[in-house]
């Protein structure tokens, strides 16, 4: 079988990349890697040796290409998407026209090649804020930034292409990840670095913004799951099971780094900064069954560890990209 993942030398696809030809993997022949090596991407992440691995540089914008991949794919996987909350507020075209038009041309590659399975792979973020309780698949989307306004569209668009042409798109949606190799502008990778550096942390607002934290491992394991034994035209929520306010996320961070709160160093907030994501993954865990299966405590103290050890993946992004000390989106 051969797989086509988008967007795969970034954090997550990179992970679900290694998943596919970890040892407990079956079936797979090739693993056929589409991405345009943004700043957030790297083929560090990816071991260009394994002999089912191929990398192709490219947009998923471009009709051309993608019809040539899709040819020789039997499935797909799509994580490619501009992600950076705070890059969507600044300016939001690059937003629209990736995540939007880049998963319509993927989608309409699929269709016209008649590939078996399109898992178009989106976040909680296009449920809102949520006061209360937690948001199943069936409620409606309420997205805030333009950000996840653009998923929201792009999980619409791919669930139309099932509705109306019958091709099998199962949509994931997951909470905020946390793991290595995440690009050091989100908070968790961001105030690591900081604090390994000798740095103060940026912490929006008063830190009460809540977020559930699922391990990018377990996030894979599950997008996994969809593929092999989900239902086509069906939504899947993939949750960490674990909630936690910024400021209660920065203590853990600064006790694993061994650093205090005189490190804090409190900014406003940003534009529409949602105030909580919960989502319920009853339909994961039954259908599926699904569990995560990493503590956040250990699994952020593995992640500050793997930062620690590995400088050298880290600190040429962050020269790269100034900003990153000064913002973080969660």
């Amino acid at each position: 079988m051969n797989i086509l993942v988008t967007g795969a030398a970034g954090f997550i696809g990179s992970t679900y990349v290694r998943t596919l030809l970890g040892p407990d993997a079956a079936g797979i022949s090739r693993v056929t890697v589409l991405d345009r090596l943004t700043y957030a991407g790297t083929v560090d992440n990816l071991d260009l040796t394994e002999p089912r691995l191929r990398f192709v540089y490219g947009d998923v914008r471009d009709a051309r290409l993608v019809g040539e991949l899709m040819a020789e794919a039997d499935q797909v996987v799509h994580f490619a998407a501009e992600s950076h909350v705070d890059r969507s507020i600044a300016a939001a075209k690059e937003f629209v026209s990736t995540n939007v038009l880049g998963t319509q041309t993927l989608l309409d590659a699929a269709l016209r090649h008649e590939v078996e399975t399109f898992v178009h792979v989106s976040t909680d973020e296009v449920y809102g804020s949520v006061e209360t309780g937690s948001r199943a698949e069936s409620d409606p989307l309420d997205p805030t930034s333009p950000y996840a306004a653009s998923k929201a569209a792009s999980d619409m668009v791919a669930l139309a292409y099932h509705r109306t042409h019958g091709l099998d798109v199962r949509v994931t949606r997951c909470t905020n990840n946390y793991g290595p190799r995440q690009f050091p502008e989100k908070i968790i990778p961001l105030f690591i670095t900081n604090l390994l550096d000798g740095h103060d942390v940026p912490l929006y607002g008063d830190g009460l913004n809540r977020r559930d934290w699922l391990h990018v491992e377990d996030h894979c394991r599950a997008v996994d799951l969809v593929r092999v034994a989900g239902r086509p035209g069906e939504i899947y929520n993939i949750s960490g099971g674990t909630e936690l306010s910024n400021r209660r996320l920065t203590e853990l961070l600064l006790a694993a780094c061994g650093g205090d709160w005189s490190r804090v160093r409190h900014v406003p907030d940003r534009k529409g900064h949602d105030r909580r994501y919960s989502i319920q993954d009853d339909k994961a865990q039954t259908e599926l069954g699904y569990r995560p299966r990493h503590d956040v405590e250990r699994g952020l103290a593995d992640t500050v560890e793997w930062y620690r050890r590995n400088r050298d993946w880290w600190e040429p992004l962050k020269h790269r990209e100034p900003e990153a000390s000064v913002e973080h989106a969660v």
